[in-house]
């Protein structure tokens, strides 16, 4: 009787030992009992984090904001001291001024010089007809001194008149180049004066963008991280003062490359949230990224050195969340996720591995 019952007892520690084998290698999806379900608990909820910079130095005058608000697009983060840039600004609108004003000056002299050759124009032309009437009269008391009807004295006065004629048109033809030059000379100024006008322009373009950028503002809707700034703080150019996060987030899941056999952009996805408990949440495969998770990193193993001991790699796959499902509100970047996908699925038939 007593080798019966220890018999008897052995079987059932066999059984009992084979059952929790069993039970282990169900549980772990192991052979012979792996499905066409593959989980990764390599995953994590990912979002847009924003860093707030200034762009500019100064002493920050009013931080309206706490750590975590809520805040919409263009609402008020911080605010630099912009006294120095608001200066600048009417400085800058008062160089533009002068500039303009000059320019306008430009064009009254060009109008000017524009008169002042109509004028050499007439003058030249009164000259020419005076030279005209100069020699004909010479030509008449050359004419009659020749018959000895006129004097010499005559002939004398109309050829000093003559030459007095030739002189003034010669002088009315310098008169008209130098009306000329001086209007190519105002229209080649006003070039640059043109230049400086729009250098003017640009200068107090500038000098708006600079006051602007004394108020950081947020740039899309979102919640605040850390806000770091204080009143009158200094900042300068690169300083962190806060953050946001989005409200938009994703799942990267980082399976075994053993796992993405049959693995296609389209199939669903289920997981859930560490810090969430048992609440199921469900996705959809967007893409894979174009290379294991080693090849991003910054100091990047040489097997080709020492012994090697081959280590499945992971490949990062982003999984889009299906919106309008319960506590997505409490869905934020860093949480901890186990993800689970039926490769069963026909997803949409692309490669499963560097498809965009």
């Amino acid at each position: 009787m007593p080798n019966i019952f220890r018999s008897i007892a052995t079987y059932v520690a066999l059984l009992v030992g084979a059952a929790g084998v069993v039970l282990v290698l169900y549980t772990w999806n192991l052979p012979p009992f792996h499905g066409s379900i593959e989980t990764t608990n390599d995953a994590y909820v990912r979002g847009q984090v924003t860093l707030l910079s200034p762009q500019l130095a100064g002493y920050l005058t009013d931080v309206p904001v706490q750590d975590y608000q809520k805040v919409h697009k263009g609402d008020l983060i911080a605010k630099i001291d912009d006294r120095i840039y608001a200066q600048r600004l009417e400085q800058a609108r008062a160089t533009l001024a002068s500039a303009e004003a000059t320019l306008a000056n430009s064009e009254q002299t060009r109008r000017s010089d524009e008169a002042k050759i109509e004028s050499a124009k007439a003058a030249h032309e009164s000259a020419q007809a005076t030279l005209t009437a100069a020699k004909a009269a010479y030509r008449r008391t050359e004419t009659l001194l020749e018959k000895n009807i006129a004097s010499e004295s005559e002939a004398e006065k109309n050829r000093a008149a003559l030459d007095q004629a030739t002189a003034a048109v010669h002088q009315a033809e310098a008169a008209l180049k130098v009306a000329e030059q001086d209007l190519n000379t105002t229209i080649v100024s006003r070039r640059t004066l043109e230049a400086n006008v729009e250098s003017a322009r640009a200068a107090v373009k500038l000098a708006e963008i600079d006051l602007a950028n004394t108020r950081i503002v947020a740039p899309q809707d979102g919640t605040l991280g850390e806000v770091t700034a204080r009143l009158g703080q200094y900042v300068s150019v690169g300083t962190q003062i806060a953050s946001v996060v989005p409200e938009t987030v994703w799942v990267v899941a980082n399976f075994k490359e053993t796992q993405l056999r049959d693995m296609r952009p389209g199939q669903q996805v289920k997981f859930t949230v560490d810090a969430l408990g048992d609440q199921p949440f469900t996705g959809t495969i967007e893409r894979f990224a174009p290379a294991t998770g080693s090849e991003f990193s910054v100091i990047k193993a040489d097997n080709a050195t020492g012994n090697f001991t081959k280590i499945a790699q992971r490949i990062p796959v982003r999984i889009s969340i299906q919106p309008e499902q319960p506590l997505m509100d409490r869905l934020v970047p860093g949480m901890s996720v186990v993800a689970n996908v039926d490769v069963a699925q026909r997803g949409d038939q692309r490669v499963a591995i560097g498809h965009p």
